[in-house]
């Protein structure tokens, strides 16, 4: 029997990264190949464009983050984060999808076309390969100047190791961040302004550059009540 047709084939129930999601991670995946990991049972995705993305991670992880105890899962603000082509997939609380649009009205971001989406219950996204697969060593972000390719989707911050990645995920909190976390409502915010950014530079014509902008600033009010 060839390698290929047995139960370590990629996508069949041996496949050693369908193991890594499902055992290591306890991540639930669908049947068959390319591997894919059905999103709303552990965690949802923002869906956005890979400039606007790392122009908000950029902002949110500033100096000065707290350090010490009390973390579980990755670092402090380092919750699990994909690229796919031009695209940046942020893993957020499970339930966040639902809460999207009346979080993007609430901060006044609701009659603006913004290309942030996001993916819950029913969804699924292809995963990328777990860090050290096949032997290449740590997942390590792609360069800016291949972002834009097509291709596989790859961590650019991976989950750590154990079932604790939730403990890591922004959220909807009514006391605030939770733990390292930083709070669903900072990083909407966050997001939808450098989306927001690229839009008008392009429109512009001027290429977006660097992580810092122009539109609403993190340390201002988020919304008005």
């Amino acid at each position: 029997m060839a390698r290929g047709a047995g139960a370590d084939a990629p996508g069949a129930p041996g496949d050693p990264v369908r193991h890594w999601y499902e055992n290591e991670q306890g991540w639930p995946t669908v049947p068959g190949p390319p591997v894919r990991l059905s999103v709303g049972v552990r965690f949802d995705v923002l869906d956005v464009p890979a400039e606007a993305g790392r122009a908000a991670l950029g902002r949110l992880e500033r100096p000065g983050r707290p350090e010490g105890a009390g973390r579980a899962g990755p670092a402090a603000g380092e919750f699990p984060v994909a690229l796919r082509g031009g695209r940046m997939l942020l893993l957020v609380a499970a339930g966040s999808a639902e809460e999207l649009p009346g979080l993007l009205a609430w901060l006044e971001w609701g009659t603006l076309a913004l290309d942030l989406t996001a993916i819950g219950t029913g969804g699924l996204i292809d995963a990328p390969p777990p860090p050290g697969a096949a032997g290449r060593g740590p997942v390590r972000a792609p360069s800016p100047g291949s972002v834009g390719s097509q291709g596989a989707a790859v961590w650019l911050r991976p989950p750590g190791p154990g079932r604790e990645v939730e403990a890591s995920l922004p959220a909807l909190s009514a006391t605030g961040p939770r733990g390292d976390a930083p709070d669903l409502v900072r990083l909407v915010n966050t997001v939808a302004t450098q989306c927001h950014r690229i839009r008008l530079l392009r429109a512009r014509g001027r290429p977006p550059a660097g992580v810092c902008g122009a539109g609403r600033a993190d340390g201002q009010p988020l919304a008005r009540s």
